[in-house]
């Protein structure tokens, strides 16, 4: 059971994207901390041939061991800056990285005799990693749309967060073709691909075999389930005494019930990506 989309708006938005690139000096790309790996886009370096700096967003969902071996991990892939954060961090950090990275760049404008002007800021990020969220919380007041589903932001607009810092707010950008199906799983294990692309008892059994394989302890506690017993929709469905009319196992109402609990971070700080192995 593939999972495959692409709307038409995000087709838009990444063309889009494109023609406004000249108009930025600084690239500000937003991850998901539980999806470290999987939600990069996988071409940003062609996409995006700026200074970039790389925000692991939603942190308050992973263990800190896992903070610092991320933040490392994609400093050295990516050889771009990474900064941690969740809506509850101080964005000071955020805005001395991106006039940093900038300084050079403005410094070599006014040596031409240009006026000077705020750096220009552009956000990237597949749906619903936290763009609009963390936009937020740099000007401190709600100018832009946010949401939990995917796709929330549909058009471009500049927001000043900053004196010294505009910053261009751009829709989600996807692939165009999603050959990894791991990936597109997990992007919907997260909520990062609109409702309407997959089937979430298919998505919440998966998310099941992952949390099987690396957080089996969580998974056990949080349920309810014995060491002899499987880990299945089926077996947490009857625990919870959810049974169909057929008297069988209500899966579908289990296994929303199982992806809303893992996207509030009630089963635990999980990270669905696995580390390299040396």
């Amino acid at each position: 059971m593939n999972i495959h989309w692409y709307p038409g708006h995000i087709a838009k938005a990444q063309k889009e994207l494109k023609e406004k690139l000249n108009l930025v000096d600084v690239v500000l790309e937003i991850l998901d901390a539980r999806l470290p790996v999987s939600s990069a886009y996988t071409d940003v370096e062609k996409l995006c041939p700026k200074p970039r700096l790389i925000l692991l967003n939603k942190v308050d969902l992973i263990e800190d061991k896992d903070i610092v071996f991320w933040t490392k991990y994609l400093e050295k892939k990516t050889n771009c800056k990474v900064v941690p954060f969740n809506s509850e961090k101080d964005t000071k950090v955020i805005v001395s990285k991106i006039l940093e990275l900038s300084s050079p760049i403005i410094e070599k404008m006014q040596s031409k005799g240009l006026l000077p002007r705020a750096t220009r800021v552009m956000v990237i990020g597949l749906p619903n990693v936290g763009k609009s969220s963390v936009i937020n919380r740099l000007i401190k007041k709600s100018k832009t749309k946010t949401g939990a589903k995917a796709g929330v932001t549909r058009q471009q607009q500049w927001v000043r967060v900053h004196p010294k810092i505009d910053l261009l707010d751009t829709p989600g950008i996807i692939p165009t073709v999603q050959n990894d199906q791991d990936v597109a799983l997990k992007l919907a294990i997260v909520n990062s691909v609109g409702e309407k692309a997959y089937d979430s008892e298919h998505v919440a059994r998966g998310l099941l075999n992952i949390l099987s394989k690396n957080y089996e302890k969580n998974i056990r506690e949080y349920y309810k389930l014995e060491e002899n017993e499987e880990i299945t929709l089926e077996n947490i469905s009857i625990k919870r005494n959810w049974i169909t009319k057929g008297s069988l196992p209500d899966t579908l109402r289990t296994a929303d019930f199982i992806l809303s609990n893992f996207r509030g971070g009630k089963i635990g700080k999980i990270v669905l990506d696995e580390k390299e192995k040396e």
